[in-house]
């Protein structure tokens, strides 16, 4: 047996420090990147900034030096912004990876602890079980049936086994342990073990861009498009009026930075990663932001029923004895049959126990008034758990050659491998129904006599007897109905995928309020069923019990063959595959193994299953607070747009009413007003009561995009009927343009004010609480008075001064041309309710 705490005492504290000082952390460190210089270069690369600083050289070239000054400032303040919510995606995203890095167990000063791995140095000694990556490069010092899956360095899918008296005893960093348990001597950390050596680094993995991000960087670049195209429209009406190549490039300038819509991208790079660290504040790792945008869509939850629905603290409450037929509770004085099977268990469990199963029997062991006889036993031979149902066997010896060879599973599997007449197997087949009608999880176990060591190749070959039935009771989370009456209000179904039997997982299920707790298949009738009949029966049924890798993978397949976005809780070795398949993979953060963190897309820090509401609520907040903004900028990009184009196209009075100036002006405002007042926006109290959104469906479908599209239009109409209005009166340029600006920012506020809902009425949506809305709408009050009111200001921007009647007028204007959505919302709120 293995017994570290004993054997190994590790290295001190002082030891560690000296180490890490001489040998450096255990982390692949690759040419330190220039993250500001990256993003400058990326910046310097948009179309927006090649507008700006094409602008600025033509007012400096034409000698109007204020006007390429104001640029030139401009410039810098939209750098800044840019690099600072780059900085701050950025910061929110190494947060992320920081928290998400894997943990390793390490001996220090004569304990086991749990630290992350880049903390390991060299001479440590690691212990490595079933599960998880092996950290640094290491010598093994002590094994038991340990293998390894080494396919990262040599392609080779099948395990390998190795222990301290191989002639290879070496495991490698990032390679993963199938099997068993290990104690491990680090040899090399960081760049100098061989996978550093060969430079493979996750660091290296591009990730894959959304069906979001796809849409919205295509939807960029056809803006960009149409922009040159009325570039060029405009620079050659321009040139035919004027007959000069730099004043008409200058207001065909001014069209192009009008329709590229650069604050979309921006503002979906900030709300995803954003969005990723309000998830971790919450105890949720999102280990790629991407999942931030496929949460709200989730219509399907897949959970365990072990650590998930119920507390994973488990305690041994019944055994039943196989040879006097009874069941007896485990608070009873056992007596010596029930001893024997209780001991039988123990011999079948591993000798350093980390499932909750096996803690349980070495805790009710310990307790036996019987001799301990663990210290006098070595386990020399182990069967692994596998098999459809799954057992496990293990063989020990003591220092005279007396063998004990144990075995436990489903009962099922201990019944399949045992000599028993059939009135026998009815007879425990009663005691398992018993027993799972209390919902208690049941294990069988058995005993084998071999002599030799010329073992059988599988477990199966032994010959069994059967000794009777250990019942394990885990309790129902407290909180768990309540959580389930949340997905099921939020239109999401929820299905039990467990290796436990029928009997036991419907008990519990049925405890806790869990819906068609009597739709049950098993893993054997699910495997035989052909695609078509699957495809059916896995949105009929509710529990899938008795579960193995391959069943599971088909659940989530044939769930996604019906359109559903699924989303699988696992934590086991086991579990990788399906949680990879799955939309959103979900793994418990303590009780995880490192393959199963690895796999997912989430982490739930302290195992809580309640967290997944939050994360779908906070899945849904963001995708709809995204729309909102970009809805936003679509609506108010349209104005701007169509009053720089209309009077030059239709060749009205003042064609130009708008310069560079205005436009980059507008864009500094509108900016953070997207990424900085919707990002920021609580939930809606109606969000999780509403069915789940189809991923396909964004915030360019045609209902939604049309409500912008008419919105920009309306505001439009306001914006030209001012100018209308301004002509009709006889007002100088200066006057118009001030006029028309005016009520372009006050339909700006207006619009930031409506867009915060497209279902709840802006006097319900006021009362939101969200301080930045204040702040941003404030500070445009402010600038916008100062270049009406300061000379100095209103000059450089060709505006004069307008009287109070005016600038009521065109708030009124605003006004109208942006509040008649509201009329839109009531309509949408009276179809909502009948």
């Amino acid at each position: 047996m293995i017994d570290s705490k004993d054997k190994i005492s590790g290295l001190s504290n002082e030891e560690v420090s000296s180490s890490r000082t001489k040998n450096g952390t255990n982390s692949l460190e690759h040419q330190e990147k220039n993250h500001f210089l990256m993003s400058l270069l990326e910046m310097v690369k948009e179309p927006m900034f090649l507008l700006l600083v094409a602008a600025a050289s033509i007012y400096y070239i034409s000698g109007d030096y204020g006007d390429g000054i104001f640029m030139t400032v401009a410039i810098f303040l939209v750098a800044a912004i840019s690099l600072f919510q780059e900085a701050r995606s950025r910061n929110a995203i190494d947060a992320l990876k920081k928290l998400s890095q894997p943990k390793s167990k390490v001996i220090r000063n004569n304990e086991v602890i749990e630290i992350p791995s880049e903390e390991i140095v060299l001479g440590d000694f690691i212990q490595i079980e079933e599960g998880t990556f092996i950290p640094a490069d290491a010598t093994i010092i002590q094994s038991n049936d340990f293998s390894v899956n080494e396919a990262i360095l040599t392609g080779e899918s099948l395990s390998v086994f190795k222990n301290e008296n191989s002639e290879n005893k070496t495991v490698f960093q990032g390679t993963t342990v199938s099997t068993g348990l290990a104690i491990c001597e680090v040899t090399a950390i960081g760049n100098q073990t061989s996978l550093g050596k060969i430079g493979k680094s996750l660091e290296e993995i591009q990730e894959e861009k959304t069906p979001l991000q796809i849409q919205i960087n295509n939807f960029v670049k056809k803006m960009s498009i149409i922009g040159l195209l009325i570039f060029g429209i405009v620079w050659a009406l321009n040139y035919y009026h004027s007959n000069s190549v730099l004043d008409s490039l200058l207001k065909a300038l001014t069209i192009a930075m009008s329709v590229i819509p650069e604050e979309i991208p921006v503002a979906f790079a900030s709300f995803m990663a954003l969005g990723a660290w309000r998830l971790m504040k919450m105890g949720i790792i999102t280990k790629q932001t991407k999942t931030v945008e496929t949460l709200g869509s989730a219509t399907v939850i897949c959970t365990d029923k072990t650590g998930t629905i119920t507390e994973n603290k488990m305690s041994l409450a019944q055994l039943y004895l196989f040879k006097s037929n009874t069941i007896i509770n485990t608070e009873e004085k056992l007596n010596p049959e029930a001893e024997e099977v209780l001991s039988y268990t123990m011999w079948a469990s591993e000798p350093i126990p980390f499932d909750a199963m096996e803690i349980a029997i070495h805790e009710a062991y310990t307790k036996l008034e019987s001799v301990d006889e663990r210290p006098n036993f070595k386990l020399i031979y182990e069967y692994p758990l596998g098999g459809k149902p799954p057992m496990m066997t293990h063989i020990f010896e003591d220092s005279k050659g007396k063998k004990v060879i144990a075995a436990k599973g489903a009962p099922e599997a201990i019944i399949a491998v045992s000599q028993l007449s059939e009135s026998e197997k009815k007879q425990i087949l009663v005691a398992i129904e018993k027993m799972a009608n209390e919902g208690y999880r049941v294990l069988g176990v058995g005993v084998a006599e071999f002599s030799g060591t010329d073992y059988p190749k599988t477990q199966q070959e032994f010959k069994f007897s059967f000794k009777g039935l250990v019942a394990f009771y885990d309790p129902p989370k407290a909180n768990i109905q309540e959580v389930f009456e949340t997905f099921y209000k939020a239109g999401i179904q929820l299905k039990i995928v467990t290796g436990d039997n029928a009997q036991t997982t419907s008990t519990i299920a049925k405890q806790v309020g869990f819906k068609d707790a009597d739709k049950v298949l098993n893993g054997d009738e699910l495997m035989k069923m052909d695609e078509a009949t699957l495809k059916v029966k896995v949105m009929e049924t509710a529990i899938f019990t008795r579960m193995f890798p391959e069943a599971k993978l088909k659940i989530i397949q044939a769930l996604k063959d019906n359109n559903q976005i699924v989303a699988m809780t696992g934590d086991g070795v086991n579990d990788g595959p399906a949680l990879k398949s799955a939309h959103i993979g979900i793994a418990m953060g303590k009780k995880g193994t490192e393959i199963a963190k690895q796999a997912a897309n989430l982490i739930l820090i302290d195992d809580d299953f309640a967290k997944m509401t939050d994360a779908i609520a906070m899945g849904r907040k963001i995708y709809l607070n995204l729309k909102k903004a970009i809805q936003y900028i679509i609506s108010i990009h349209i104005p701007i747009i169509l009053v720089v184009f209309i009077p030059l196209a239709l060749g009205w009075i003042y064609p130009n009413i708008f310069t560079p100036v205005h436009i980059i002006f507008l864009e500094i405002i509108m900016g953070p007003t997207c990424s900085i007042i919707y990002e920021n926006e609580p939930m809606e109290r109606n969000l999780m009561l509403e069915k789940p959104r189809p991923l396909t469906t964004t915030f360019f479908n045609l209902k939604e995009i049309t409500i912008s599209i008419i919105q920009g239009l309306v505001i439009t109409l306001g914006l030209l009927f001012m100018y209308q209005y301004c002509i009709q009166e006889g007002f100088s340029e200066t006057y118009t343009r001030t006029s028309i600006f005016l009520t372009l920012i006050a339909s700006n506020i207006f619009l930031t004010l409506e867009n915060r809902s497209f279902y709840y009425s802006i006097f319900t949506t006021i009362r939101y609480k969200n301080n930045l809305v204040l702040m941003i709408i404030g500070i445009t009050i402010v600038v916008t008075s100062l270049l009406l009111f300061v000379p100095i200001f209103s000059k450089f921007f060709l505006f004069e001064i307008v009287d109070y009647k005016q600038i009521g007028f065109s708030i009124l204007v605003a006004f109208v041309s942006v509040m008649w959505i509201e009329i839109y919302k009531i309509f949408k709120r009276k179809k909502a309710t009948n």
